[in-house]
């Protein structure tokens, strides 16, 4: 059963919701829709990175001894992601229209790319590889 594979894709679709709502806020100048909107997002994605970094990523290359392999890949981009959401904050902060859309869209592309690379290679090799995928799967929503 590819337990991972089906709750983490679950939860690129929620924090996929999220960024749409604050981006349409932000769009139609609705600012206090929007940064609300924005900090739900960016802590849900913040909690995502953070099931993977805490408990996945170690639990994978545990299993597998690949340290160097996507994982590390993961965690580069997680921190692109990082900076970028906090350009992003800043121009929410400041009602800057332009500067939040355009680092939104910027975000988006990489969202995509990144989500891609985990639902089609990470998480079913985790659920290939993890001797017990459901006890991962409880870790990471408990983290």
């Amino acid at each position: 059963m590819p337990a991972i594979t089906d709750h983490m894709s679950a939860d690129h679709r929620r924090c996929d919701e999220l960024f749409s709502s604050a981006e349409n806020h932000a769009d139609a100048g609705q600012w206090p829709e929007a940064i609300s909107a924005w900090q739900q997002f960016d802590e849900a994605l913040q909690a995502h990175f953070g099931m993977e970094e805490q408990v996945l990523f170690p639990a994978f290359e545990s299993a597998t001894g690949m340290t160097a392999g996507p994982t590390a890949v993961m965690r580069m981009e997680h921190q692109q992601m990082r900076a970028l959401l906090a350009e992003i904050s800043e121009a929410a902060g400041n009602q800057e229209r332009s500067a939040f859309l355009s680092g939104c869209e910027t975000l988006m592309i990489m969202m995509q790319q990144h989500n891609m690379k985990e639902e089609q290679i990470l998480y079913p090799m985790a659920d290939r590889s993890l001797p017990d995928a459901g006890t991962t799967l409880q870790l990471m929503q408990s983290a």
